[in-house]
């Protein structure tokens, strides 16, 4: 029979407690509790956040190397359309969020990391209902950053299509907590050795990846992106679009499976890899199986861009 503890025995035996990754928390921030904090073991949420049991909320997450933060803004405003979309308010005012983002990643004193912001309906029961939470809650996570190796770029990725469908579209163009069908998207290409997972909508054509999106260059060489109706429009994605658009054609429409393997490259872009190659789709070769001349060149415009854009620690 488990022990009843009063809030000092609570806290003590809680500290001692092995809390795997903790070696990977830069520092954290909690609205409720109004202080940057640098000891992962005290890094917790309310069980009644309807975040955490209800999936009642969004995040965002971005990178900073070298002591630059990259593409806060644009995370910025994903951030407030999310929040209106499912009738949220932040418990601040959002100049507060940013300028929290920028204290919390300092605050790690690491040079290179993520940072995720999440904004949840806030504690107040075990209910549905978000009247009843009074408050919204905010968490802010400065944490290591694991980049690919270079062998990734050099030699290319696999990926295959997952048994897991597309969201639905008003699900999927929130970044909202439920990852769920994310989650298992990655369990699968695990499970059957691949590196990453592509899910496909109702009509068979291509969505996207478990955390990125995908897009391909055609046989006529333009740079072709799904239709934003069952994926998210990455920030990186759309970073990319910006700096390579005067070099390359891009077209945004739907996407077959036949034509990922009749493409001259896939690529996987999203915030922590930039832009990766796909060499193999569905245990089938794609072109001559080598990484692109586009991949490597979005890669390097993102890579430019964080030293020029980048805000600086």
């Amino acid at each position: 029979m488990a022990n009843v503890a009063d809030s000092k025995a609570y806290l003590e035996a809680m500290l001692a407690v092995e809390r795997p990754g903790s070696s990977e928390i830069q520092a954290f921030y909690e609205h409720r509790v109004g202080m940057i904090c640098t000891d992962p073991r005290l890094m917790l949420m309310p069980w009644d956040d309807h975040l955490v049991h209800r999936g009642d909320g969004i995040f965002e997450t971005m990178k900073f190397v070298d002591r630059k933060l990259y593409q806060l803004e644009p995370h910025m405003a994903r951030m407030e359309r999310f929040c209106q979309a499912i009738y949220m308010t932040p418990p601040c005012p959002w100049d507060d969020i940013r300028q929290l983002i920028l204290d919390v990643a300092r605050a790690g004193g690491r040079d290179t990391g993520m940072v995720r912001v999440l904004i949840g309906r806030g504690p107040g029961g075990f209910g549905i209902y978000p009247s009843e939470c009074p408050e919204s809650s905010l968490y802010v996570v400065a944490y290591d950053m694991h980049p690919k190796p270079e062998s990734v770029y050099e030699n290319g990725v696999t990926a295959f299509k997952t048994s897991i469908p597309a969201k639905q579209s008003y699900l999927a163009t929130i970044k909202s907590i439920d990852y769920l069908p994310n989650v298992l998207m990655k369990h699968e290409a695990e499970e059957k050795g691949y590196d990453f997972p592509f899910c496909f909508d109702h009509n068979g054509l291509l969505a996207e990846g478990a955390t990125e999106n995908v897009c391909i260059v055609d046989d006529k060489g333009r740079l072709v992106i799904p239709e934003f109706t069952n994926a998210l429009a990455g920030t990186t994605l759309m970073r990319a679009v910006d700096l390579i658009k005067g070099e390359i054609s891009i077209v945004f429409r739907g996407i077959s499976e036949e034509e990922i393997l009749l493409a001259r490259e896939v690529l996987i872009v999203g915030t922590t890899g930039d832009a990766i190659p796909v060499v193999r789709f569905n245990g089938k070769p794609i072109h001559n199986v080598k990484p692109g001349p586009v991949a490597k060149r979005i890669r390097e415009l993102l890579r430019q861009d964080l030293v020029e854009t980048g805000i600086p620690l």
